[in-house]
């Protein structure tokens, strides 16, 4: 199946392996050509390299793809049988060895992130396994860390607020902090390419995928954080990826799950879709992710934008003028498989202009259809050398081939530092976002709402919080001078679940309800109802989406912020607190719960008081 000079090395878990790695860890390496070094090739020295490739590494390079475990020789024996299963590997080091693939993606769920100096080590043992293969690459080593409700990197590491509450901010510096401190703490665990910023542009209140990952609802101003972001990160020698083109800001159907239809004319997609991937592009973004999605407009043919040599090669490589790496969207989403086989999705999208194939759900089929694609005369040498060149550019360029390891040094004194938690915090209380305030019930005083119950739902926790939603947000409270106590009732509050959080309002003089998502036959909505029934003052907190104070007129206090992380929640209670006084502004509007097509809260609606 794959040529002899990659085949399988078997297990690689050897015990001199970590003692090789701890001394080549903090040397340099360089690209070796005819016996000549190179730290920093240019593109004649990587076109050599490419034209002494075997097909079957060429084919490899444009592979990025999950592997289970946290070490790159020695993972767990339930990751070695998770990977056995679905790669036919036992190791990341065995992964590379057989397929030779040019990048390998983070996820929490397939163990590789249990913390920063385990992250360096995964990532140093990645790149040993490549290093010491014929003609060794460094890796291209990526993961989601969007911050807000899309972590995969968790504590110690610095976590920041999401797009939509940086948003609210509306700060272009703040963005662009966010991208410089959380790349430096990625490239110190020896990750380069981050999938974030998301560039969609939030227009559908009912989208189920993208929604508070988007920076807002205004194409002009989500053009500018993202193109703040991209600066962020790349000043840090972290690749960006402006995500998902064309556009998926307008659906109601996830990707992961379905094929939206993005109904945009051309005119529309122009003002509302583009401006974000246009200032992506300007400001010199590594690379841009593709869209599962159908854009009837753009393309007719009713294949997914991935898959559409229309959409990447005549818009986004010809009328943006955009040559830098595409990467497409998760290969094992069902967005792209409703119409073509998994033997067929990457070499389309490859005829179509992607560089770097993502995380299709089997390898072995995708590696050996693009294989016989080439073998077969469908695919050429010479296209898949035109997206190796791009994917080796941006190596070269994140100074991958002169710096390919990380230290243990380097992870102690950058990531979750003092002065980049701090950064998290500042850049959160500026965007927590004050909806209602009736009375000026906030802020809440420590003589006459001491006694503080906090309620409301507690959905699955991102790695960016240390516990539920409401036992954070309590014990921020007790930590600004409140005797706050929690009550989880769920997403879903049953009616005995609503009577016992009623029954215990009445012992405490002011409550704090978490709000997730809340429709108008939500059981949120009449928890919160009944809450306010009782006469005690009720203080709602939008932890998701800002939507749901539509649902809540009831209620005489209301914050949106936008995400349940640590960070977020600890903000919102510092304004519920007075601690710090609410600067946030909306950057969705938010339509009226019994007419939708009238705005309730336009963007910008916010309200602010003096501390």
């Amino acid at each position: 199946m794959r040529d002899s000079s990659t085949g399988s090395t078997g297990n690689t878990a050897h015990p001199s392996r970590r003692t090789v790695l701890a001394a080549t860890v903090g040397a340099t390496a360089a690209l070796t050509i005819g016996g000549t070094s190179y730290a920093a090739p240019d593109d004649r020295h990587l076109r050599t390299l490419i034209s002494r490739m075997t097909l079957e590494e060429k084919v490899g390079q444009l592979f990025v793809t999950r592997v289970y475990g946290h070490s790159a020789t020695a993972p767990d024996q339930a990751d070695i049988d998770a990977n056995l299963k679905e790669l036919g590997v036992r190791t990341a080091a065995e992964l590379i060895a057989e397929y030779r693939v040019g990048g390998i993606i983070y996820f929490t769920w397939a163990h590789n992130t249990r913390d920063p100096h385990q992250i360096a080590d995964l990532s140093n043992g990645i790149q040993q396994a490549s290093l010491e293969q014929p003609r060794g690459l460094p890796v291209l080593i990526s993961t989601d860390q969007e911050h807000g409700i899309v972590c995969r990197v968790g504590k110690p590491a610095a976590l920041f607020p999401g797009a939509m509450a940086v948003g609210a901010g509306a700060s272009r510096s703040d963005a662009r902090a966010l991208g410089r401190v959380a790349g430096r703490e990625l490239r110190a665990m020896g990750i380069r390419q981050n999938y974030s910023p998301v560039a969609d542009v939030n227009v559908n209140p009912a989208n189920p995928v993208i929604g508070v990952r988007s920076f807002g609802a205004e194409p002009d101003a989500v053009a500018g954080l993202v193109a703040a972001e991209v600066a962020g990160y790349q000043g840090s020698e972290v690749a960006a990826t402006a995500k998902h083109f064309p556009g998926h800001g307008d659906t109601a159907v996830d990707s992961h799950y379905g094929f939206p239809v993005i109904t945009h004319t051309r005119s529309q997609w122009e003002q509302l879709d583009a401006p974000p991937f246009r200032a992506a592009v300007r400001a010199g973004i590594d690379s841009i992710m593709t869209a599962h999605i159908m854009v009837p407009a753009l393309d007719d043919s009713g294949d997914p934008a991935t898959l559409s040599r229309p959409i990447l090669t005549g818009i986004l490589r010809e009328e943006l003028g955009y040559d830098g790496v595409v990467v497409t969207d998760s290969l094992g989403m069902e967005g792209v498989r409703t119409k073509y086989g998994d033997d067929r999705v990457p070499v389309l999208a490859l005829k179509a202009g992607v560089d770097q194939l993502l995380n299709p759900p089997s390898l072995a089929v995708a590696w050996n259809a693009v294989l016989k694609a080439v073998q077969d005369g469908e695919l050429t040498e010479a296209r898949l050398d035109e997206s190796i060149l791009r994917v080796l550019r941006l190596k070269a360029k994140l100074r991958l081939f002169r710096e390919p390891y990380v230290t243990q040094a380097q992870v102690t004194g950058t990531v979750g530092i003092a002065a980049h938690l701090a950064a998290a915090d500042r850049i959160a209380e500026r965007t927590t976002t004050l909806l209602v305030n009736e009375g000026r019930l906030l802020p809440l005083s420590r003589r006459t709402h001491r006694k503080v119950l906090v309620v409301g739902a507690d959905p699955a926790s991102p790695s960016g919080t240390t516990g539920p939603p409401t036992g954070v947000l309590a014990g921020a409270l007790t930590e600004l001078g409140f005797t706050a106590t929690a009550l989880s009732t769920g997403t879903s509050p049953s009616g005995t679940t609503i009577a016992k959080a009623v029954a215990a309002a009445q012992d405490a003089d002011a409550v704090v309800v978490g709000t997730y998502n809340v429709t108008a036959t939500s059981a949120q909505k009449t928890l919160v109802e009944q809450l306010v029934a009782t006469g005690r003052p009720v203080v709602a907190v939008a932890i998701r989406n800002p939507y749901d104070v539509a649902q809540l007129p009831s209620v005489p206090a209301c914050l949106a912020a936008y995400s349940w992380t640590d960070v977020e929640l600890r903000a919102a209670a510092r304004v519920i607190a007075g601690r710090v006084a609410p600067r946030g502004r909306l950057p969705v509007p938010v339509p009226r719960a019994d007419d939708p097509a009238q705005v309730l809260y336009p963007v910008g609606h916010g309200l602010s008081y003096r501390r």
